[in-house]
């Protein structure tokens, strides 16, 4: 029987050296939240040894069930920002600074952490699960970056929408955004302090 998944052929895989890029790679993943499915596709590292090594940094097995695989996701207005920052990110790290693979994933997935952490009152919604797909559309062809024509900016748009007079969800957010819970409790927290 074939094996459909992807081999990570690497001849350094086969060394200590190579196996231990591995593990530093899985480790990386792990700390960032990382499914097990993404482990196993972006490292040529056991299942079992994912699994052990999964569980020896976490304390716990992985999550199991069904991966995030939907491009509407990205579309809604707070992912929409969150994805566009990660991708511009993940964009410039391979036209610029040589990084590709999965080690682009890793860095741009760390700086746009730092990048979202650094704004007050904001937590990231992109998981490097879903940032990895994201990834996945865009070479598939669905998913691409398209520019605001307010701002300037680029953002996350479906592949065939109609871009001409794309406007972001910056310049234009919808009626209900920033009037979540947290939002009503920061502004109730603020009233009582003053």
């Amino acid at each position: 029987m074939k094996n459909w998944r992807k081999q990570v052929d690497t001849p350094v895989a086969k060394t200590v050296a190579g196996e231990a890029h591995q593990v530093k790679i899985a480790i990386d993943l792990i700390e960032m939240g990382a499914r097990l499915q993404l482990l196993q596709e972006e490292t040529s590292l056991s299942r079992e040894r994912l699994l052990r090594l999964y569980k020896e940094i976490k304390g716990e097995s992985p999550s199991k069930g069904m991966l995030p695989y939907s491009t509407d996701w990205f579309m809604s207005w707070q992912p929409n920002i969150h994805s566009s920052i990660f991708m511009d990110i993940y964009q410039f790290l391979i036209k610029y600074a040589g990084i590709d693979g999965v080690q682009a994933l890793i860095t741009a997935y760390r700086l746009y952490l730092d990048q979202v952490r650094g704004i007050e009152d904001t937590e990231p919604s992109l998981s490097i699960t879903r940032a990895w797909f994201l990834i996945r559309f865009f070479k598939a062809g669905m998913m691409q970056l398209a520019p605001c024509k307010a701002c300037g900016g680029y953002f996350v748009t479906h592949a065939n929408d109609l871009h001409d007079n794309y406007v972001c969800g910056i310049c234009h957010p919808p009626a209900r955004a920033g009037k979540t819970r947290a939002a009503k409790q920061a502004l109730i927290a603020a009233a009582q302090a003053a």
